[in-house]
């Protein structure tokens, strides 16, 4: 998966949460077919799954910004951990920016081009729209409530952090959380060593947490496909293909649009070489749905296959088993859009921008356990005033998208690889294929 590390039974939980989602689905297609206007249907809703399926978004609420700001800070400290790295570390970090927010600015592009989401019950979608203005979604800042244009730059940079926190502004604490990165990545001391230790201690403690209520995830996917698919009944199924086709279409353009110009303009390499010497990492990438499992072999590639620098590929394809997750960024960015055309909710160019930002820098610091996305987008959902149930429409496709964003992913790591050994200088630059 895009995350990478698992609890001790991820392909059960995967099940459950596929058997939730198909329980829900189903039941919910029952009622609405059979029961639509029944006052039950509306009383059990009202009073069981919406509830249920609220504590567990809260649950994640809570424990998604302290997740996010510690993975974020770890992320870009890490990259320059080994001093002699620094130069390195730098420039993974400056590439890893900016590709993320081309692989960003590419799904953004397909998915308000195609508009998959649109089409549904608009009546269905206001009601629930309504449902969710008292819900978890309501702790974090509305679309409403959203600065706009100088504003909006003068709020990324917060003037009180703890203040931002405390008002769920997601993206001013993830701009402080990378600013403060930066600074331990430059500050070496062993002052600094012990903050560090400590801010992974946070981050381990906050992963833990959220995999504890991750387990939760199969009894709120069958509360969130029963609410959805009892208002809006067989449209869902239709929809859901067109979201899968739009999230496949946007890893294709990045896999074989940007990947290759980079690797033939700035590595100056033959793509089609690069894609046949890395074709075993992208089968057990595809296949392993795990990061940290195609580590090993992805390193071994490098030396053996792509001819590159020891000390560059153990580094950058380390850390980027963390922290380049385009596929990762990609998936999120479609996701948001998708589901706010579903609700009916219309974003802005600025509102867009803000949701592109979040996905890129969220790439850096997603949580590394099973549906580690789902948090992070279900506080992007909620931020833009889309109701964060929505995400249980995607949870039943998640296992096989999640298979293709890892390949994504992980040839990724392996193009930024290739990229920074061939301009840290002559003496790191790989051999010509």
């Amino acid at each position: 998966m895009d995350q990478t590390q698992k609890d001790r039974s991820p392909g059960r939980l995967q099940v459950q949460i596929l058997l939730g989602f198909g329980l829900g689905l189903a039941a919910g297609l029952l009622a609405y077919t059979f029961a639509r206007d029944a006052a039950w249907v509306a009383a059990l809703i009202d009073y069981v799954t919406m509830p249920v399926g609220q504590i567990f978004l809260r649950l994640l609420f809570m424990l998604v910004l302290p997740l996010l700001f510690s993975a974020l800070v770890i992320g870009v400290a890490e990259m320059g951990e080994v001093r002699a790295l620094r130069r390195v570390g730098l420039a993974t970090l400056a590439y890893t920016l900016v590709v993320s927010g081309i692989a960003v600015a590419i799904s953004l592009t397909v998915v308000n081009l195609v508009r998959p989401g649109d089409g549904v019950d608009r009546t269905a979608a206001r009601e629930l729209l309504a449902k969710g203005a008292d819900s978890a979604g309501s702790i974090v800042q509305s679309s409403g409530k959203a600065p706009s244009g100088v504003d909006a730059v003068l709020a990324l940079v917060p003037s009180n952090v703890i203040t931002a926190m405390s008002e769920n502004d997601i993206l001013a604490v993830m701009v402080f959380a990378l600013f403060f990165g930066i600074g331990l990545l430059l500050v070496s001391s062993p002052r600094t060593a012990t903050l560090k230790d400590a801010i992974e201690g946070v981050f381990e403690v906050a992963m833990k947490l959220i995999g504890v209520v991750i387990r939760l995830a199969p009894i709120a996917i069958f509360c969130f496909m029963f609410n959805l698919s009892a208002q809006f009944g067989w449209d869902l199924l239709g929809k859901l293909a067109a979201f899968v086709g739009v999230v496949l279409l946007a890893l294709g353009l990045q896999m074989f649009g940007v990947y290759p110009l980079l690797l033939a303009f700035v590595a100056r390499r033959s793509p089609v070489a690069f894609f046949r010497q890395t074709r075993e990492v992208s089968v057990l990438a595809f296949s392993t749905s795990s990061s940290n499992a195609t580590l090993p072999t992805s390193l071994r590639v490098a030396h053996e296959e792509l001819g590159l620098p020891d000390r560059i590929a153990r580094f950058v394809l380390t850390i980027g088993a963390t922290a380049n997750q385009n596929g990762t960024a990609m998936f999120e960015g479609v996701t948001v859009l998708f589901l706010a055309q579903f609700f009916g909710v219309e974003l802005d160019l600025g509102q867009q921008v803000y949701v592109m930002v979040i996905c890129i820098m969220a790439g850096i610091g997603t949580a590394g356990v099973p549906a580690g996305s789902l948090p992070v987008v279900a506080l992007i959902l909620g931020s833009v005033g889309v109701p964060p149930e929505g995400i249980g429409l995607i949870i039943g496709v998640d296992r096989f998208l999640d298979m293709c964003r890892t390949t994504l992913n992980v040839i990724g790591d392996l193009v930024c690889a290739t990229v920074i050994s061939a301009i840290s200088g002559p003496d790191a630059r790989p051999a010509a294929a």
